[in-house]
C-alpha cells in the first residue's frame, strides 16, 4: 500500500529530528572529549609545576592492586616519613600513565613547543607500557624505591614462563577429591586412589610449562590452584628530568 503524503512528512520529520537529536549528542560528547583531554593537559603541567623533578618509567606485569601502593607512596601517604630532609613536602607527587599521546602533548613534542627545558627528550622515548612520576623527593629515595620493588604475582595467559614447572605427586595431593573433575577440565592427568589426589598412572611428577614458552589461561589456572607464581611486578626508571637546570639523565636497561 502506496504511503500517503501525510504518512511521507511525518516520516520525513522524523527522520531528521532523530539526526538532529543524534547530531546534537555526538556534539557534546565530542566537546566534552575534547574538555577532558585538555583538563588532563593541564592536571600534568601543573603537576610538573608543583614539583622540582619528572621521572619517566617503565613497567612489566602490571598489577593495580601493587601500583595503588607506589601511588600512595609518592602521594605522601604512610610512607612520608621516608623523605629526606630536602624534599619540598608543600606538594604531593603524581604518577601518569595510560595516556601516551596526551602525555606527550602535556611535555611538549619539540624544543619549539616543550613545556618547559628538555622536557621534548622524555617525550621522544615515551611509548609503550610508560608513565611518568612528578615528584619533590629526592633523587637517592625514589631511585633505591624502585631498585628494589619487586613483587611476585600470579601469571597471565600469554605471559612467557620464565621457568619450567614440574608439578609433584605432594602438591596435587593436597587438594581434596572434588577438584579432581575441575583439575581434567584444565588439562591436569589427575584421578582419585585411596582417598586422595593423584596423577594418573602412577606417576610422580607431570611437566605443567616449558621455559619460554606462553601460558594458556589453563595452564595458569593451575598455577593459581597450586600457588606458583612466575609474575614480577616491576618498574624501571627510564630517566630523570631536574626543573633547576632542565638536565636529563638516562638510566640504564636493567637486566
Amino acid at each position: 500500500m502506496p504511503l500517503s503524503n501525510t504518512d511521507v512528512k511525518l516520516s520525513t520529520l522524523t527522520f531528521l529530528i532523530t539526526n538532529k537529536i543524534i547530531s546534537v549528542a555526538l556534539t557534546k560528547t565530542a566537546k566534552k572529549t575534547r574538555e577532558h583531554k585538555t583538563n588532563y593537559v593541564e592536571t600534568v603541567r601543573s603537576a610538573i609545576d608543583a614539583n622540582k623533578r619528572v621521572y619517566l618509567f617503565s613497567y612489566e606485569n602490571m598489577r593495580s592492586n601493587h601500583f595503588k601502593d607506589v601511588r600512595l607512596h609518592f602521594r605522601g601517604g604512610s610512607n612520608k616519613n621516608a623523605m629526606n630532609d630536602d624534599d619540598e613536602s608543600g606538594s604531593e607527587g603524581r604518577i601518569f600513565l595510560g595516556k601516551n599521546k596526551l602525555l606527550q602533548i602535556a611535555l611538549g613534542r619539540t624544543p619549539e613547543d616543550e613545556y618547559s627545558d628538555n622536557l621534548h627528550q622524555l617525550s621522544k622515548i615515551l611509548s609503550g607500557s610508560v608513565g611518568i612520576l612528578c615528584t619533590n623527593q629526592a633523587p637517592k629515595d625514589v631511585e633505591e624505591y624502585f631498585a628494589s620493588l619487586a613483587v611476585e604475582d600470579f601469571a597471565r595467559s600469554g605471559t612467557v614462563a620464565p621457568k619450567a614447572v614440574t608439578l609433584t605427586q605432594e602438591q596435587v595431593e593436597t587438594h581434596p577429591v572434588s577438584m579432581v573433575e575441575q583439575f581434567r577440565k584444565l588439562g591436569l592427568p589427575v584421578e582419585v586412589k585411596n582417598g586422595r589426589v593423584t596423577f594418573v598412572g602412577g606417576r610422580g611428577e607431570w611437566e605443567l610449562c616449558e621455559e619460554g614458552k606462553e601460558l594458556s589461561v589453563e595452564q595458569c589456572k593451575i598455577l593459581v590452584h597450586m600457588g606458583v607464581k612466575l609474575a614480577v611486578f616491576r618498574i624501571g626508571l627510564v630517566c630523570r628530568w631536574e626543573k633547576d637546570d632542565g638536565s636529563v639523565e638516562k638510566f640504564p636497561l636493567s637486566g
